[in-house]
């Protein structure tokens, strides 16, 4: 496997997590005020949002390229909704406070 492909499989990821956070947010905005949502936070409702949107995506990307949909694809959906959650609740300042933590930086 060369670089560029694995840069492109890269770049592939980062649109799908993009994509998913902006689907979250939009749906969150639209559903928060239900009645019966109005009670509990916002934060728990993007993760709801975000654990049913993330494998329900799997599934028909699967579908629609005609993959065999294989256990750890949905498996990974779901660890991939965590990291769409938090992009989707402002998580670009809290990834990049982790990263600042870790004290890499350039020199």
């Amino acid at each position: 496997m060369n670089m560029e492909l694995i840069m492109q499989y890269i770049a592939y990821a980062l649109m799908a997590v993009g994509v998913l956070a902006f689907a979250v947010s939009v749906i969150v905005q639209v559903i928060k005020e239900l009645p019966g949502l109005q009670k509990i936070p916002t934060s728990v409702v993007a993760l709801a949002v975000s654990v049913i949107l993330c494998p329900l995506a799997v599934i028909i990307a699967c579908q629609y390229f005609k993959i065999v949909i294989v256990w750890y694809y949905v498996f990974a959906s779901f660890i991939a909704a965590f990291i769409v959650y938090l992009v989707a609740t402002g998580g670009w300042e809290r990834i990049k406070e982790i990263w600042n933590r870790t004290k890499y930086m350039d020199k």
